[in-house]
């Protein structure tokens, strides 16, 4: 292409672009149409010139342009609370619907890995040796002992608040890394399931199972519930670097990296009452059955809202995705 008759040919075109951009609110009706085809015009217009030229200073202008044509055709838009709400009660549960073929067998998979640890452990004197000697894994394992007081060695606000933190810093990175093939996502999962094990083991092995299930059940559920949810998403995410199906791999990526996006915000919120549980209610004076029955009501009311509210959402074909107004353009629009 012939950058300079290219140029000599819409260069009146872009000036014009320009004059109805300077003029703003106050186009006729004829001249927003003008502005539009315009728009799409030299939308195309640089997309070619992206592919052919290295010129920085035409790119620069019709990149310009293009952005400024593209505010004004489309519009500023803020967000709202009808905006938060659509994303409480659709987009979210949604997303977490759409992907429960990867989270749930994620969460399968990481229970019973968790189970069998816990089981080699608490079988395997050798192996609690390796782990701490034998005064320490009595005083993390005896009545009043380092697990119990674990949930009321700290206020119960700034308790919460931290375990928040935590939990949602690893979910956070289970979507983050999962682009990475899926191999950090496993890690993080594994050294979960590694501590969780470690925590069923040395408590069977002291007789007091009970009393550990007790303690993390209540908070437990809803928070597993959650990580497994999030290392599901960046699972998925990692795959379609793998696998993109029938979209481009940017494009996939793309529409996948906003879902987790959302996810993260959406799990952000499970987690802060996992952590109000943990730090109200797993530490309380409350019997056991009764602390154990709270943290399955929350776990239920989760599910249900995912296969209630997420179900008919994503059957209505949400995909807790951005909306086609909200996302950027995929292809430059021709004219």
């Amino acid at each position: 292409m012939d950058l300079d008759v290219f140029v000599t040919a819409h260069r009146s075109e872009w000036d014009r672009l320009e004059h109805l951009l300077r003029r703003g609110r106050r186009l006729t009706g004829a001249e927003a149409d003008e502005l539009v085809v315009l728009y799409q015009r030299t939308a195309t217009h640089l997309s070619l010139i992206q592919s052919s030229s290295t010129d920085p200073l035409l790119t620069g202008r019709l990149t310009q342009l293009v952005a400024r044509a593209r505010s004004t055709v489309t519009g500023t838009r803020k967000a709202s609370w009808r905006d938060a709400a659509r994303f409480l009660t659709t987009g979210f549960p949604a997303a977490v619907y759409r992907s429960r073929h990867w989270w749930i067998p994620t969460a399968v998979l990481s229970t019973a890995l968790a189970a069998l640890l816990g089981w080699w452990i608490g079988t395997h004197p050798e192996v609690q040796a390796a782990i701490a000697a034998p005064d320490e894994l009595r005083a993390m394992t005896r009545p009043g002992g380092e697990y119990e007081t674990y949930y009321s060695s700290h206020p119960a606000a700034s308790f919460a608040a931290q375990v928040w933190t935590n939990n949602a810093q690893a979910a956070a990175l289970c979507l983050v890394l999962g682009a990475f093939l899926c191999i950090p996502v496993i890690w993080i999962l594994f050294l979960n399931m590694l501590n969780l094990g470690v925590g069923i083991g040395l408590m069977s092995s002291a007789g007091r199972l009970d009393v550990f299930l007790g303690l993390v059940l209540p908070h437990g559920l809803l928070e597993l519930t959650a990580v497994f949810v999030a290392a599901g998403t960046g699972l998925r995410l990692g795959w379609t670097v793998i696998d993109p199906g029938p979209l481009s791999r940017r494009t996939a990526l793309a529409q996948q990296g906003r879902a987790a996006l959302g996810m993260a915000i959406g799990l952000a919120l499970v987690l802060f009452v996992s952590g109000l549980i943990e730090g109200f209610v797993t530490p309380s004076g409350l019997p056991t059955w009764a602390r154990i029955t709270m943290g399955i009501a929350a776990e239920l009311a989760f599910l249900g809202y995912v296969y209630i509210l997420g179900g008919r959402a994503a059957r209505a074909g949400d995909t807790g995705d951005l909306t086609a107004v909200e996302r950027s353009a995929e292809l430059p629009t021709a004219a």
